[in-house]
């Protein structure tokens, strides 16, 4: 079975990400599980944990409306594809994980080509094949089964609860507005992060 988003849809993910590519198709896919198991954002109170900065984040992101500035979008660097989806009304979520060999012999070649046209030591026939592979792999993560796409389980984290609008503070080093729960105290002083560390290394 092949994506059940529409393609008109897909297009405006696309052009919203800026390009196509396979971790953009990733996380399209993510969030159609998402849409499938928990329902249209309109309908929940969706929020989403990723944990990657890859490209498939911006999918997630137009697809299910969670945004950073709505505080339903939560970022763990982890550096993993795996995002975890949940309806705080019904207390209800999982997590989706990549299989490991989803993108088989493809993934590999496409990996090491990727190391030499990102160093510019790719020679032409090179830069073909892998455009040839990324569109090759992305057309077999658009037209798979969820089920062979990612893993689900039980979500690796509790639910988030609803962004809270804190106090600003400001840095006595800097002088800059910092929210209250990003300040740190030394020697007496609140600061900032960025001043709290340079002050650390004095110590």
């Amino acid at each position: 079975m092949s994506c059940s988003i529409p393609k008109e849809l897909i297009e405006k993910t696309i052009a919203f990400h800026g390009h196509s590519c396979p971790g953009l198709a990733i996380g399209i896919r993510a969030a159609e599980i998402a849409l499938q198991k928990l329902g249209r954002p309109d309908q929940i109170d969706l929020v989403a944990i990723v944990e990657t900065d890859m490209c498939g984040v911006d999918a997630i992101q137009f697809l299910t409306g969670c945004t950073f500035g709505k505080g339903n979008l939560i970022h763990k660097d982890y550096g993993k594809t795996a995002f975890s989806f949940y309806d705080r009304l019904k207390s209800a979520g999982f997590r989706a994980v990549i299989r490991p060999d989803i993108s088989g012999e493809v993934g590999l070649e496409l990996r090491f080509l990727s190391k030499k046209v990102a160093n510019g030591s790719s020679n032409q026939e090179e830069r073909i094949r892998y455009e040839a592979l990324r569109q090759s792999l992305q057309d077999r993560y658009m037209g798979a089964e969820l089920e062979e796409m990612f893993i689900i389980m039980e979500p690796a984290f509790p639910i988030p609860k609803p962004a809270r609008i804190l106090q600003g503070l400001q840095c006595e080093a800097c002088g800059e507005m910092t929210m209250e729960s990003r300040t740190r105290r030394i020697d007496g002083k609140t600061l900032c992060q960025p001043c709290f560390e340079k002050e650390e290394q004095k110590i």
